[in-house]
């Protein structure tokens, strides 16, 4: 039988914002529900109230600014992402990343709020935000707060969001805008899947960053490498962020092999 919950669709932030304090611990937020209307069906997450999230203006917005970059809100769906022609343009990485999410369907609804929130240690967006040095902005009845994306998942599936707050929107610095790119995802099966491994880099003219993920509890990202950089010292880089584990998917061996492999191609095709 499926779990009985209120389902709850405020028009306004400071409404939702209330809401969830009201309810904080029995609320979960629904936008695309690619994740959470499956694990309720399941019985693996009971909430008492689902807050509908996507009738919020603030959380559907993308802006960009020469001066701030690129903010995009948390409701924003996978497919709008991929095909915006300002991230298409400044941010490709991005966009190509939106579009490794799923199936056409599965993007039209995915939001990048809740790819992220899910935290999974292969989440596509995840690893190519954090090549691009994205932040989180968080708010709650308390205030806003923004913190560094690398900061903002703390486990598996786990993330530094209260109860009591949500994520408002993903900001991408404008010097990111530009930023040579490119992505690998090895998946078990040529169609749609969660990837084995993946590896994203950018790189301007003053840093390279490296986004990983499947690779340990979180995805991760280098500390910033001075261009231009050897291959030799990327994989250093990479070597020391990541935690790769055996499971049905893979070896750690396997992994390891593959983020050298992936790292040597993409830093060949920026050469």
């Amino acid at each position: 039988m499926l779990h009985e919950f209120s389902y709850l669709a405020p028009r306004e932030r400071n409404d939702l914002l209330q809401l969830l304090k009201k309810h904080a611990g029995q609320a979960r937020l629904l936008a695309g529900g690619t994740d959470l209307l499956c694990e309720i069906r399941l019985g693996t997450d009971k909430p008492a109230f689902l807050l509908d999230v996507k009738h919020i203006p603030e959380l559907q917005d993308i802006a960009w600014s020469e001066r701030d970059g690129l903010s995009i809100g948390a409701a924003v769906t996978c497919l709008e992402i991929m095909r915006h022609p300002v991230i298409r343009k400044k941010f490709p990485l991005l966009a190509h990343a939106a579009g490794q999410i799923g199936s056409a369907q599965l993007r039209n609804r995915a939001t990048i709020g809740g790819n992220l929130c899910t935290a999974s240690p292969c989440a596509d967006l995840g690893c190519s935000s954090l090549a691009l040095g994205a932040r989180v902005e968080l708010a709650s009845v308390r205030g806003t707060r923004v913190i560094p994306m690398k900061e903002f998942f703390t486990g598996v599936k786990q993330t530094q969001l209260q109860d009591d707050e949500i994520v408002q929107r993903v900001l991408y610095p404008p010097d990111a805008a530009g930023a040579a790119w490119g992505m690998e995802k090895l998946k078990r099966i040529k169609g749609h899947d969660l990837a084995v491994v993946s590896v994203a880099i950018a790189r301007t003219a003053k840093w390279l960053r490296v986004g990983i993920g499947s690779c340990a509890p979180t995805p991760v990202v280098t500390a910033d490498l001075a261009p231009p950089a050897t291959v030799a010292t990327v994989v250093a880089a990479a070597r020391r962020v990541i935690a790769p584990i055996d499971d049905v998917r893979a070896s750690r061996e396997f992994r390891l092999f593959m983020v050298e492999e992936f790292i040597g191609r993409l830093m060949a095709r920026l050469a």
